[in-house]
């Protein structure tokens, strides 16, 4: 179960949201539990999360180490102020920061070299679910993102469907809907890596999660976790969240 903050919380409000979140996640032991708040914040986040059961991880990353590269974020950097997990290729990257499927598989691999766990995003637009190109565009976007590590790579990558016409909508997929592009998912993974690595591939679901949502999606066997969004940025809504996992 992971909370992606988005463009939220200074470094006190990180550390005051995980002095309340911690105790009511402590005994969870079912999942990973982690939150993702802005670059900025991440000392507060590790030094917070330490000796609990709370991961943090960032948003980006960049794909070099170092360099002439202002604003960038380095995956050594990462991990140097305790992240253990990265989100990539998130659909509002995609969108507002031109992120493409060659930019993902380079900072995967990137966050890899670095013993990051990275959270790869994929999935389709409005417009491309109502022509029918859901299945198309998941295909593209594996290809191009994901299919040219190697088997061992793949094994320490973490997909999550956010069909980008649910994120911060209210709309949500059914747990259908969501359980199909799941399958379909792990029949590329299937056809790339082979029947292991799909069925051992953790795929999270994102958009619009909320607890009153959290158990249908759950139940469905192809869902193996969650990446949440606004209902994160409240200590108890997320915990609720957690708390629910099935």
């Amino acid at each position: 179960m992971a909370g992606n903050w988005k463009l939220y919380k200074t470094a006190a409000e990180t550390s005051e949201y995980l002095r309340r979140f911690a105790p009511l996640v402590s005994g969870e032991t079912r999942v990973d539990i982690v939150i993702c708040p802005p670059f900025v914040n991440l000392p507060a986040a590790g030094e917070a999360c330490r000796g609990t059961n709370i991961g943090v991880g960032a948003q980006d990353v960049f794909w070099l180490k170092e360099g002439a590269y202002t604003g960038e974020v380095s995956a050594p950097m990462l991990t140097a102020v305790g992240c253990s997990w990265v989100i990539i290729g998130h659909s509002e990257r995609r969108q507002y920061f031109h992120e493409t499927d060659e930019t993902v598989f380079k900072k995967t691999a990137a966050a890899l070299e670095a013993h990051l766990t990275p959270i790869v995003c994929v999935g389709e637009r409005l417009e491309q679910r109502e022509s029918g190109d859901t299945e198309a565009v998941l295909a593209a976007q594996f290809a191009g993102g994901l299919a040219g590590l190697t088997p061992e790579q793949f094994t320490r990558v973490v997909i999550a469907y956010e069909p980008v016409w649910a994120i911060g909508t209210g709309r949500t997929a059914t747990p259908e809907i969501a359980s199909r592009a799941h399958a379909f998912l792990r029949d590329q993974i299937r056809a790339k890596f082979g029947a292991g690595a799909a069925d051992s591939c953790r795929i999270l679901y994102g958009g619009s999660v909320k607890p009153d949502n959290i158990e249908g999606l759950m139940a469905q066997p192809e869902l193996d976790g969650a990446l949440v969004g606004g209902a994160s940025l409240d200590p108890g809504s997320f915990a609720a969240i957690v708390n629910s996992a099935l």
